[in-house]
């Protein structure tokens, strides 16, 4: 069963938010994870939340993303994360729609 990463980001750094996304993507594409939703537009249609980058990556499993998140590849990317930016993180179970 597919698993979601959500990620509401605000960019503290630009220079670092580059070396920051390129890292994660590496190690997202590593794990078998693909991005669904990489700072589109958004339009808020109801409620109070106006979040200014969105990040959505699909994973093929929870274990598959959890492991991602403590994988020495993510790792890479966690040593610039605080410099590049600011986020809410979360990671929810998906449907088998099989």
């Amino acid at each position: 069963m597919p698993a979601y990463l959500i990620s509401d980001v605000v960019v503290r750094d630009a220079e670092a938010f580059e070396v920051y996304r390129n890292r994660a993507a590496r190690s997202i594409e590593l794990h078998g994870g693909r991005y669904l939703v990489r700072g589109g537009k958004i339009e808020v249609l109801e409620g109070q939340r106006h979040p200014s980058t969105l990040v959505v990556v699909e994973f093929p499993s929870l274990d598959a993303a959890k492991q991602w998140y403590a994988s020495a590849e993510y790792a890479e990317a966690l040593e610039v994360r605080d410099r590049a930016l600011v986020r809410s993180l979360i990671l929810v179970d998906g449907l088998n729609v099989s």
